[in-house]
Formats: structure tokens, C-alpha cells, sequence
């Protein structure tokens, strides 16, 4: 079974960047898609970027776009979020996960722990 290890997380001022970091090991799994998700305080989860491991699609919530991207470094088994200009409503729990069907948000069946991410005004 493959895991997820998040790490990257941190407090900031807003305007600020961080890059979150997602490192899968284990090689029973073979994902399809990688996706980053957030949970903010006393709200849903929310999607927040996903991407095909083979290429050829990356995809963004409204509210990240411009701001965060999405990337696959395949030698390292790891895939990162890169959160520039960064807002006080970023604030949020960050998780990854993998598919191994569709990027759709249904499909996605392994989960990191999160790591948090706390931007302040």
C-alpha cells in the first residue's frame, strides 16, 4: 500500500509563498492521479489542484489560480504545491492524495496527514 507523507507547511505573512511537498512510498499502488486538498477551520474539505502523473493535465480551484502550481518530480517519488501570494483565507490543514482512476474528487483513495499551513494579515 502506498503512503503519503506532506511536510512543508508553515505559518507566513500574507503575500508570501511556501511549497508544500508530497512524498509517496510503498510500490504496490500505481496512481493515475496526485491531488492537493484543504480543510480550513469549521469548513468542508475543498479541492485545491490535481494533476496527471503521466503529464498532459494540470488543473486548478478558481480560488488558487495564478497563485499555487502543482508539479511531479517522478525521480523523487514526490509531488509539490507551490502556494505564492499567499492569503489570510489560505489558511487550512493541507492534504495530498492519489488515484488511481480519474483526477475526480470521488476517485481519490490514499491520503497524507496533512500538514498545516497558517497565513496571517
Amino acid at each position: 500500500q502506498v503512503q503519503l507523507a506532506e511536510s512543508g507547511g508553515g505559518s507566513v505573512q500574507a503575500g508570501g509563498s511556501l511549497r508544500l511537498s508530497c512524498a509517496a512510498s510503498g510500490y504496490s499502488y500505481s496512481a493515475n492521479c496526485m491531488g492537493w486538498f484543504r480543510v480550513a477551520p469549521g469548513k468542508e474539505r475543498e479541492w485545491v489542484a490535481a494533476m496527471y502523473v503521466g503529464g498532459g493535465y494540470t488543473d486548478y480551484a478558481d480560488f488558487v489560480k495564478g497563485r499555487f502550481t502543482i508539479s511531479l518530480d517522478k525521480a523523487k517519488n514526490t509531488v509539490y504545491l507551490q502556494m505564492n501570494k499567499l492569503k489570510p483565507e489560505d489558511t487550512a490543514m493541507y492534504y495530498c492524495a492519489a488515484a488511481r482512476g480519474t483526477c475526480a474528487p470521488d476517485d481519490y483513495n490514499v491520503w497524507g496527514q496533512g500538514t498545516q499551513v497558517t497565513v496571517s494579515s
